[in-house]
């Protein structure tokens, strides 16, 4: 009982770490404003660990490559934790490579769930409260995502099927990667 505690526990803390650090690397990407309160809060939970990554590897022009470098220590010490929690030892050295691989698709997992959760909020908040104040963040977000499907799409009028169907886009990349995760490592 206490390990499966455990695991929820770590599972969730590491997740939403994870997920925060690929928030902030997509705002570097878009270019977000960095004064945006929203911004301001990711910036600031995330600079402990980002900083002295900068130091030693520095951005490209779009790529953070700092926040997803910290995102994938931060998958590789989930996973670490995980592997030590239900088999009570460190994984093998001859698993290091698989569990090294993993914790890439692990942040790939986080990075389409990030995707589903901002594409469903903001499709549910455009029909409901479509004037929310995180509605320009949403779509300022979402937009570099949803605009070359809107291309692809047939113009269906005042309807918009482009978040559906980055929903069951994002929705097939999880499933495809959650087999290659548990066949890769068993996670």
């Amino acid at each position: 009982m206490l390990s499966e505690v455990l695991h929820f526990l770590i599972n969730i803390i590491f997740s939403l770490f994870g997920i925060v650090l690929i928030v902030r690397a997509w705002m570097y990407a878009i270019r977000l404003h960095p004064f945006n309160p929203y911004s301001q809060a990711v910036l600031r939970g995330t600079d402990w660990l980002i900083q002295p990554i900068r130091k030693v590897l520095a951005p490209s022009n779009r790529l953070d490559w700092p926040s997803m470098l910290a995102c994938w220590l931060t998958a590789l010490v989930y996973l670490l934790l995980t592997v030590m929690l239900l088999t009570g030892q460190l994984p093998s050295v001859d698993s290091l490579l698989a569990l090294a691989v993993t914790a890439f698709l692990t942040v790939l997992k986080w990075t389409f769930n990030l995707i589903l959760w901002v594409t469903l909020i903001q499709a549910v908040l455009s029909w409901v409260n479509p004037l929310a104040p995180i509605m320009p963040l949403l779509h300022t977000l979402t937009a570099p995502l949803l605009d070359p499907i809107r291309r692809i799409l047939p113009n269906l009028g005042g309807l918009d099927l482009s978040p559906l169907v980055l929903l069951v886009l994002a929705q097939v990349a999880m499933m495809v990667l959650q087999h290659f995760t548990f066949s890769l490592f068993g996670v």
